[in-house]
């Protein structure tokens, strides 16, 4: 979607946008449009800016530097940037602020936006353009950026008065924060920033709407539930707010519970009731319980094609009293658009979730032990990945160390790649906003994701889990975290290959090609060049011994550790999957 601002009737509404105002009186008090937008921002509880600044946004930068309540961040590449803003919204519930500069900023901040829309993120773009005077001649970097960016957000638009950013930006944190929440994008030209406009009067916005479930769908939902044999939730993000409403939920009408995802933490992993998460590669004796159940309620979740294991599950009938599956969204758009339903609650999750847990039900008798026991064992390390021969690290084993040596409570963010797979499965999430992971797969997310999670929570233990592959798109984020004096902790699993095509390559077309890296690299020194500190593990003491260090540090510091390439997930190895092609 894409809109304009502004059109002929400027003029006759007294108001010269190019225009300086006058010195004397109520004009005097004018200032910068860029002054009234950080307003703006800061009073809808906004608190960073992530950018690499550009000459398209001078006066933004400097109003966000200057604004009491506002933090600058100057990221090494506008690709860390966006991937901090999504993390800071995504750890928060609040929009942040990411900005860029038209063509190649612009360019480089779309895979971070991307991210946002995929993973249902609030986030505020804003874009540097040409000057007005010179839209639409290809002027220097110039790109229709409302064309750019309108697949990839909820909303983008281009404002071309002044006098109206202030209610742009108000509308675009509305837009962003309402429904199905998502990255709105405003495109900027160059000289309006810097121009004076009078007071914004009254904006646009209010506190999104968070409709309540009816009574009716509530006896309904809850009649169904307490009826069902073999009920199961599956929660997303949409229920990341009503964690202690849907344990409550699950324990009244002692329901199991699956997690979708890279939603792990919305669920209490070490719960009976919990039986596993919906991801890549999601053991089959997991999906059991989901297979077999006659009553799925789907909360908060739009049942992406990894969750749904591409399409498949939950099974329905079609819609209509057939189907065993019923959905609680917040966005009509997402009900019933993937599996036949046969309630649909346009509610929100918390509220929802604390109406069918205060019901006086009496609690069923089920018994979701095994199902629960079974999700354990496929979460337990295999015996021989602590003694793996050979001077490099089984995947399982720096799980297993991760898990040893960390707080329970560690916020963990984590890249693409297939040694995310063994984190999945292997790191037990048993507190609320712990898990920062990309729905859709971008590398280079974690190190950034890292660097805005410590800024936005400095007293939580922050670590990043990313490959080898993932460090090189944007490891150079660890300097701002030493610029900025961020403890974070980077946990590489360093293999020399872009594993998961690797994986696919040997296991589709029995070769490989193009997904050799160089290796191994000496990362260690690499952090230490950025003003990091490093250090290498080749097997459990050292890595057990680094992460100590690393949690007593007051700098950020980069653990290398050389994992076995031949160890590609946890069903499989590449001798393997080439020996049997």
């Amino acid at each position: 979607m894409t809109e304009e601002y502004g059109n002929a009737a400027t003029a006759a509404e007294g108001f010269d946008a190019g225009a300086h105002p006058p010195g004397r009186g109520a004009a005097a008090h004018w200032r910068t449009a860029a002054e009234e937008v950080a307003d703006v921002l800061a009073g809808a509880g906004v608190r960073h800016c992530y950018t690499v600044p550009g000459e398209s946004f001078l006066e933004l930068a400097d109003a966000v530097d200057r604004h009491t309540d506002l933090g600058l961040v100057s990221t090494r590449h506008e690709n860390g940037a966006a991937f901090m803003a999504e993390a800071e919204a995504k750890l928060t519930g609040v929009p942040a602020v990411a900005a860029a500069t038209r063509g190649p900023g612009a360019a480089n901040l779309a895979v971070g936006v991307h991210t946002a829309r995929q993973d249902s993120t609030p986030m505020v773009v804003f874009l540097g353009q040409v000057t007005s005077d010179h839209l639409g001649r290809e002027a220097f970097q110039e790109v229709d950026l409302t064309a750019f960016y309108s697949p990839i957000t909820k909303w983008t638009t281009t404002a071309t008065r002044a006098d109206r950013l202030a209610e742009i930006t108000a509308q675009a944190l509305r837009v962003a924060t309402t429904g199905r929440p998502g990255p709105v994008a405003v495109a900027v030209p160059g000289d309006l920033f810097g121009q004076r406009v009078p007071p914004a009067a009254a904006l646009p916005g209010a506190a999104p709407p968070r409709p309540a479930l009816s009574e009716d769908d509530r006896d309904r939902l809850a009649e169904w539930l307490a009826a069902a044999e073999r009920p199961v939730i599956v929660a997303g993000g949409g229920a990341r707010s009503a964690r202690e409403e849907l344990v409550a939920t699950a324990e009244r009408y002692n329901t199991g519970v699956y997690t979708s995802w890279r939603r792990q933490d919305v669920f209490p992993n070490d719960h009976p009731l919990y039986l596993g998460h919906l991801g890549l590669g999601c053991p089959k004796p997991v999906l059991r319980a989901l297979e077999e159940a006659d009553a799925v309620l789907v909360v908060g979740s739009r049942l992406s094609e990894i969750t749904s294991q591409t399409y498949r599950l939950p099974a329905s009938a079609g819609p209509g009293p057939g189907s065993p599956v019923a959905q609680i969204d917040i966005d009509p758009d997402q009900i019933g658009a993937v599996t036949g339903v046969w309630l649909g609650a346009v509610a929100d999750a918390r509220s929802a979730l604390d109406s069918l847990a205060a019901l006086p039900v009496a609690t069923p008798e089920r018994d979701y032990g095994e199902a629960h026991h079974v999700w354990e064992r496929t979460a337990t390390a295999p015996a021989e990945a602590a003694t793996h021969p050979g001077g490099r690290m089984h995947p399982w084993a720096v799980v297993e160390g991760m898990r040893k040596a960390l707080p329970d409570d560690s916020v963990i963010t984590n890249d693409a790649g297939n040694f995310a797979a063994f984190l999945h499965r292997g790191w037990t999430y048993r507190h609320p906003h712990t898990q920062l992971a990309p729905t859709s797969g971008a590398m280079g997310y974690a190190v950034p994701a890292a660097v805005a999670a410590k800024l936005t929570a400095p007293h939580r233990t922050v670590v990043a889990a990313v490959g080898d592959g993932g460090l090189l798109m944007t490891g150079q984020e660890l300097e701002t975290a030493v610029r900025l004096g961020l403890a974070i902790t980077v946990v590489v699993f360093q293999n020399g290959l872009y594993g998961t095509i690797a994986m696919h390559q040997a296991r589709e077309l029995g070769r490989t090609a193009g997904t050799d890296i160089s290796g191994p690299l000496d990362l260690a020194a690499y952090a230490r060049g950025l003003g990091a500190l490093g250090a290498t593990a080749t097997d459990p003491v050292e890595l057990a011994d680094a992460l100590d260090s690393a949690l007593a540090s007051e700098l950020p510091t980069l653990v290398d550790v050389r994992t076995d390439p031949d160890v590609i997930s946890p069903e499989a190895t590449m001798s393997g999957l080439l020996g049997g092609a």
